[in-house]
This record gives C-alpha cells, sequence and structure tokens, in this order.
C-alpha cells in the first residue's frame, strides 16, 4: 500500500510538473525569440546606416566641392597680462612658493 500511495504523489506530481514545463519552456522560447528577433532587426538597422552613411559620402564626394581653405595669416597669440603675472608672482610669494618661471 504504502508504494501504490508513493506512486500516485509520483504520478501526480509529474501530471503538474509535465505541463507546467512545458509551459515555461514555451514562455523561454517565446522570451528568446523576441530578443532575437530585435537583436536582427538591431543589426539590420544597422547595416542599413552604414550603406546610407557610405552612399551620402559617396555622393558628397562626387557632387560637392571641397571647402576653400581661406589664406589668411595666423594671427600671433597676444601677450599675457602683466598685471596677472604680477599678481600671481605676488600670490606665489605670500604661500612661500619659488616663482613658477
Amino acid at each position: 500500500m504504502r508504494i501504490l500511495w508513493t506512486l500516485a504523489k509520483v504520478i501526480l506530481g509529474l501530471a503538474i510538473a509535465i505541463p507546467l514545463g512545458f509551459l515555461a519552456v514555451g514562455l523561454a522560447m517565446g522570451i528568446l525569440g523576441g530578443l532575437f528577433g530585435l537583436a536582427v532587426l538591431a543589426l539590420r538597422l544597422a547595416v542599413v546606416g552604414f550603406v546610407g552613411y557610405g552612399a551620402l559620402m559617396l555622393v558628397r564626394r562626387l557632387f560637392w566641392s571641397a571647402p576653400k581653405h581661406s589664406t589668411q595669416p595666423i594671427r600671433e597669440l597676444p601677450m599675457p597680462d602683466g598685471y596677472y603675472e604680477a599678481a600671481m608672482r605676488e600670490l606665489d610669494a605670500e604661500m612661500g612658493h619659488t616663482s613658477r618661471r
């Protein structure tokens, strides 16, 4: 009798676990399939974007002329502010540091 009761419990447990297992596997496959579909869609969009960018660069090189660079000389940098330099020397002297220059 004890063996029959244990067998009945195992059969009842399997009768509940097997359909739930199928449901879990089906849900997992659906979720993984959806994620795989999104990954493929993102890959397709990336490829289309790269092809479109390449076509745009090709059309730009073919139909637009290169920008003309100005031939103006580069201005010289202005001299540093004397008052700022004096203030920095005074600050360094008060703090006990030596001059940075």
